[in-house]
C-alpha cells in the first residue's frame, strides 16, 4: 500500500510489494514503513535508498544490522565480549592468533554471519582450532569470533519502545540455550546498567525497538551478544498479539512525526 498526503507529496509504503514497483522512483522525503524483505545480494539497496533520502522505519542501519552478525561485531564490537573481531580471511585469523595467546584466551566461540536460532554458533577448543577448520575449507568467511565466556547467564531483552521486559535462558545440557532445542527460561530483573547497555547499542545501531541478547558475566559485567528486530517470544509474558500492537504504535508515532497524520495500519507481505 503506498500513500501520498496531499498536503506533503510524501509516499508512504507499508508493504515490500509496493516497495518492489516504486523502488526506481523513491525519491527524497519518500518513507518505507516495516521490515524490508531483501534478498543477501540486494542489501546494498539500503545505501542506494539512504543516499536518495528515502526514510526507512525502521531505520536503514538497524535492517542491516538485524541481517548481519558481522556488521554487528563492526558497528557495536564495544558493547561485546572483548576482543571479539570479525574473520573475513585466514589473514584476519592469523593476526589474532598471537593476540589470543598473549591474553591467554582458551576456548572461542564462532557465529556464522546468517544463521538464527543457535544453529551458526559453534564453540571450538582454541583459535587454533578455527584457523585450521577455516584453512580447510570446513568454516566458511565470513565469520564473528570471540572468547567463550565461561558461566556466563544469557538474558533476552525486549524493548518495544517503553516497554521492557528480561528473561534468562538456559540449557543445562548444552552452551546453546535456545528455547527451540532443549532451553529453558524464567523472569530476568534487569538492572539499570544492562539496561542502559541495550539503550546505548540501540542508539547506536538505530533501533527504534528491539530484542537485545545479553551475556553477564560471572562477576555481573554485562555484554552485548547479539541484537535484531525480530525474534522468537518463547519465554516471553508479552504474547504475539499485543507485541504486534506495540510495533504499529512505534509505525503511527514514527508517521505522525513525518507527516502529522498517521494513515490505518495495512498487512505487509
Amino acid at each position: 500500500m503506498s500513500d501520498a498526503p496531499p498536503e506533503t507529496g510524501i509516499r508512504i509504503v507499508r508493504d515490500n510489494r509496493t516497495f518492489r514497483e516504486l523502488y526506481p522512483d523513491l525519491r527524497a522525503g519518500d518513507v518505507v514503513v516495516g521490515l524490508l524483505n531483501l534478498k543477501p545480494t540486494e542489501e546494498s539497496l539500503f545505501l542506494d535508498l539512504s543516499e536518495r533520502g528515502v526514510r526507512l522505519f525502521p531505520p536503514a542501519l538497524a535492517q542491516h544490522l538485524s541481517r548481519s552478525k558481522c556488521l554487528q561485531a563492526m558497528v557495536l564490537g564495544r558493547w561485546m565480549v572483548p576482543d571479539t573481531f570479525v574473520a573475513r580471511d585466514r589473514h584476519d585469523l592469523v593476526r589474532q592468533l598471537n593476540r589470543y595467546g598473549a591474553r591467554g584466551h582458551g576456548a572461542v566461540v564462532t557465529k556464522q554471519n546468517r544463521f538464527n536460532c543457535g544453529l551458526g554458533i559453534h564453540r571450538w577448543e582454541s583459535l587454533e582450532a578455527v584457523y585450521n577448520q577455516a584453512c580447510f575449507g570446513s568454516l566458511a568467511y565470513p565469520f564473528v569470533v570471540q572468547p567463550f565466556l565461561e558461566g556466563a547467564r544469557d538474558i533476552r531483552v525486549v524493548i518495544l519502545g517503553d516497554y521492557v521486559e528480561a528473561y534468562w535462558r538456559e540449557n543445562p545440557n548444552s552452551f546453546r540455550n535456545n528455547l527451540f532445542f532443549g532451553g529453558r527460561s524464567g523472569h530476568h530483573r534487569l538492572t539499570p546498567e544492562q539496561e542502559a547497555l541495550c539503550r546505548d547499542a540501540m542508539a547506536r545501531g538505530r533501533f527504534p525497538y528491539a530484542h537485545v541478547d545479553l551475556l553477564v558475566a560471572p562477576d555481573g559485567t554485562a555484554y552485548l551478544s547479539e541484537i535484531n528486530l525480530r525474534g522468537g517470544l518463547k519465554g516471553a509474558r508479552i504474547d504475539h498479539r499485543a507485541y504486534q500492537e506495540k510495533i504499529e504504535e512505534l509505525n503511527a508515532a514514527f508517521l505522525r512525526e513525518v507527516t502529522g497524520e498517521a494513515p490505518p495500519a495495512e498487512p505487509r507481505t
